[in-house]
């Protein structure tokens, strides 16, 4: 009963970040490093060729950490992603990195990193970002402005608000600026700032607010939505007794894409999940995810377009852990749009995806 408990405690950790169970490589003199890892076969079936097929990837990750002093400590982490779909010859095995950040911690006054990180609206959108396979994805997007894992960041971080107020904790992020006009050679994000606070109010029960604000670069300003890209988001979730809860709610400005690389003036998302931990280690997952850009303002092909659904689907999924190292997990994206001339012309896939998939984690 406790190992389940764990499991269920640690399963986010070990989806997202692959290290719940890390290696220790070295503990010694107040120097620590940790190494990590997940190898996961997985195969998507859907009629959306671009979707169909191999999934599979695997992922390292190293975080490092030395004592300086009693009340100061020096830390790293490293995670990255390489692809197992491409063929040997190709001569692309989709490296990526995850993760690259490097800080310091001073006791209850809080802790500064910089590098490849977090962004800070996924403070509270990645509450709801633990689906066996999909989720997240309402608003949270990759190297979109600070909405989820992105570069560039300055994050300063309190737990427990100095100490002082159990549960209470709250984050500071700068985002520098990734524009093809310097040495990034893509058009991300302006300089931002944004902040978040989450409350632990006991008993499994938390609740959450972030909020975002980016200068737009110059290519990105070009559509004529605005200078700025805003975000702010809200949530609440529960995890006790087995038991797990989320809801969140977001909304956005001149920041999201969708379909081919177009840009919403404003979305409204909404994300709630479900998930129970059986003591024999079956976790089923029920959760539904979804976007509406408000104001599109914008023509794609020869029509304007203004409240159209971006993201529309529930999600039917479960894990089962046969132990802390090994899960099998199966996932089903049960599209809800419908396909129509907007969909056509924006790119966006209406079609249902299953993921079937045996995850080995350490």
């Amino acid at each position: 009963m406790k190992n389940n408990k764990l499991l269920a405690g640690l399963l986010p950790i070990m989806m997202v970040a692959g290290a719940a169970n890390a290696a220790e490589l070295y503990n010694k003199d107040g120097n620590k490093l940790d190494f990590s890892g997940q190898i996961e076969g997985n195969h998507y079936i859907s009629d959306d060729k671009g979707e169909d097929g191999d999934n599979s990837f695997v992922r390292f990750g190293i975080r490092g950490e030395t004592q300086v002093t009693e009340q100061i400590i020096g830390y790293g982490y490293y995670q990255t992603e390489l692809t197992a779909s491409s063929s040997e010859n190709g001569g692309d095995n989709g490296s990526t990195t995850r993760y690259a950040f490097a800080g310091i911690k001073f006791g209850d006054a809080g802790s500064f990193d910089y590098g490849r990180n977090d962004g800070i609206l996924y403070d509270v959108g990645g509450w709801t970002d633990v689906l066996p396979e999909f989720g997240g994805d309402s608003y949270q997007q990759t190297d979109v402005f600070m909405t989820q894992r992105a570069g560039n960041l300055a994050t300063y971080r309190n737990k427990n608000f100095f100490g002082a107020v159990d549960g209470l904790d709250f984050a500071v992020q700068y985002q520098g600026r990734n524009d093809s006009g310097d040495r990034n050679k893509s058009d991300r994000n302006g300089d931002g700032w944004g902040m978040s606070t989450t409350y632990d109010l006991g008993m499994g029960l938390s609740v959450g607010a972030a909020y975002a604000s980016s200068d737009r670069t110059y290519d990105q300003s070009q559509d004529h939505l605005g200078d700025r890209a805003d975000g702010v988001s809200a949530g609440i979730k529960y995890d006790a007794n087995d038991l797990y809860l989320a809801a969140i709610y977001g909304q956005t400005y001149n920041m999201n894409l969708y379909g081919d690389d177009f840009v919403a003036n404003k979305t409204q998302n909404v994300e709630l999940v479900a998930q129970y931990q059986f003591e024999n280690g079956l976790q089923p997952s029920l959760a539904w995810v979804y976007s509406k850009g408000k104001d599109l303002g914008h023509d794609i092909g020869s029509k304007t377009y203004n409240s159209e659904e971006l993201v529309n689907y529930i999600d039917v999924g479960a894990n089962y852990h046969f132990n802390s190292n090994f899960t099998a997990k199966v996932d089903y994206k049960i599209n809800m749009l419908d396909s129509s001339t907007f969909t056509e012309k924006a790119g966006i896939s209406t079609d249902d995806i299953v993921s079937l998939a045996v995850v080995y984690q350490f």
